[in-house]
């Protein structure tokens, strides 16, 4: 009996719960262009790519209204999030606040949240804009 318990209590140090799997990182590509006039529009799309090897094809908006005027074109731009467990978890709306001023050739930067789920996103583009403006950024399918 006692050899039984020795034999069952190696076991049980030997046995260990199988680790869990570290968070992939996700990126978006995207093409966005709109314009605004105290009502802000913009639209695009984009593909997100995650480290585990996930990808999918999505639409972008971003809708908003504040003191903002313009009409520009960001081309190539890029977001990284932070806080992804699944390639589905960026999906969504992110809320968004800014304030911005550019004209011809511009650059912007933005970071957004959505819950626990954050998105940081780079880009260049043309056009002109100015203003402060509130709203959401949303990801579908």
């Amino acid at each position: 009996m006692l050899s039984a318990l020795i034999a069952f209590a190696g076991l049980g140090a030997a046995w260990a719960p199988p680790a869990q799997a570290e968070n992939p990182t996700c990126k978006l590509r995207f093409n966005l262009a709109g314009w605004s006039a105290f009502y802000k529009t913009y639209s695009g799309s984009g593909t997100v790519s995650c480290s585990n090897g996930q990808s999918m094809a999505v639409k972008i908006s971003a809708k908003g209204g504040g003191l903002s005027f313009g009409k520009s074109r960001i081309d190539n731009g890029v977001g990284e999030f932070a806080g992804v467990r699944s390639i589905s978890d960026v999906l969504g709306s992110y809320a968004t606040a800014e304030a911005h001023a550019g004209a011809v050739k511009s650059s912007k930067a933005q970071v957004m949240t959505k819950g626990e789920v954050s998105l940081a996103l780079a880009g260049k583009g043309e056009g002109w804009d100015l203003g402060v403006a509130f709203g959401k950024f949303t990801i579908s399918q």
